[in-house]
């Protein structure tokens, strides 16, 4: 990491100083030149019985015009280097928070991104400026933390399966009376381990893709994406004994068609796995005030309210799923993906936990802003994990 390079020229306190002593000195020789210098062309007015040199006479002793000139050319030198002190003491005073700001700016760093500027008052253009760095600098230390503790989460998530696989291969090599249906055995579990991998790295890719951001934008129905999805996981419902239902109408919107159907398909994964046997699945897609809704709610166990928000983080789960490297699904990034896919379109999410069990989820989209215009097509890879 490479110090902060010198600047360049003269510091901004100097130039401030100087442009200050320069305003000052044009204000003077504008005043010179209004006031001081018709004077010198002034000839006294004397009584041809009174002849005497030219001067302008008051109360006191007579000054003469060069003498008036010549003064004011004093004073204006004089107030030169007077202006230059006082304009590098203001810069100075009025430079401080500026000073405050790239300092702190300068020590912070992944290690500390806890530092905050703290300008106070008084309440002005650069503290203003010192509380939009508070609240970046605020959003960075949580990006970082959550990417910490992403890496921390995913790396464990891959190293339980590689684990595993390389135990249960070891074992099978260590037999020595170990038969081919045994080794065809430990081939069939090596297969369930990588193929629950390969999955978990799809949910990961899907992940970034999603909190990546919207490529593309193209006028979709929810309607539609809806039933597609559904129709895709009727036999998985079906074995699970759960009634899907739907109440599907016309809720047009924009966004990306890939990113969409993985919200849809992993809500709707969601609630066939997390649901009782003979349990339940409801749809509804609708149009609004505010624009285009999509509500998926389902049967299931009691989920305590305040752990609603804790869901819709990566690799987390409401209780150890034993299961999932054998069906496919509980890897803890369904929501996770819900929730980036949302923001990624700036839709609104709202969760619900009802009482007999089960979830109420609502994502909410806006209203297309214009008619469908063409875009770049740019593929993304598959995102249902």
């Amino acid at each position: 990491m490479t110090g902060p390079r010198p600047l360049p020229g003269r510091s901004l306190r100097t130039r401030l100083a100087l442009f200050y002593a320069a305003g000052v000195f044009l204000a003077g020789v504008v005043v010179l030149a209004v006031v001081t210098l018709p004077l010198v062309g002034i000839q006294s007015t004397v009584p041809a019985h009174r002849p005497g040199p030219s001067t302008i006479t008051g109360t006191g002793h007579g000054i003469g015009p060069h003498q008036l000139l010549t003064g004011s050319a004093v004073a204006l030198a004089v107030l030169v280097p007077v202006a230059l002190v006082t304009g590098w003491f203001v810069a100075g005073r009025f430079l401080a928070p500026l000073r405050a700001i790239t300092a702190t700016a300068r020590a912070i760093s992944a290690g500390n991104l806890h530092q905050r500027l703290g300008l106070g008052e008084p309440a002005d253009e650069l503290t203003e400026l010192g509380g939009i760095l508070d609240d970046l600098f605020a959003r960075l230390q949580a990006s970082f933390d959550a990417h910490r503790h992403f890496v921390a989460n995913a790396s464990h998530e891959l190293r339980t399966p590689l684990a595993g696989l390389r135990t249960l291969l070891e074992v099978a090599l260590a037999d020595p009376d170990a038969d081919a249906v045994t080794l065809r055995s430990a081939c069939e579990d090596a297969l369930a381990l990588g193929g629950h991998q390969e999955r978990l790295v799809q949910a990961l890719l899907a992940l970034a893709t999603s909190e990546r951001g919207v490529t593309r934008r193209d006028t979709l129905d929810l309607a539609h994406i809806a039933r597609r999805v559904l129709t895709s996981r009727l036999d998985r419902a079906t074995e699970k004994g759960i009634d899907l239902a739907e109440d599907l109408t016309p809720a047009v919107t924009t966004g990306d068609p890939r990113l969409v159907e993985s919200l849809v398909a992993n809500l709707v994964e969601n609630a066939i796995r997390h649901n009782h046997p003979d349990g339940h699945v409801r749809i509804t897609t609708r149009t609004s005030g505010t624009g285009a809704a999509l509500t998926i709610t389902n049967s299931g166990p009691v989920v305590p309210g305040d752990q609603l928000e804790r869901l819709f983080q990566p690799f987390q789960r409401l209780v150890p799923d034993r299961d999932s490297r054998h069906d496919g699904y509980g890897l803890g990034l369904g929501l996770a993906i819900v929730n980036a896919v949302t923001r990624a379109h700036h839709a609104t999410l709202t969760t619900s936990a009802p009482p007999e069990g089960g979830l109420a989820i609502t994502v909410r989209f806006a209203h297309p802003p214009h008619p469908h215009s063409p875009h770049q097509r740019e593929e993304h890879a598959e995102l249902t994990p």
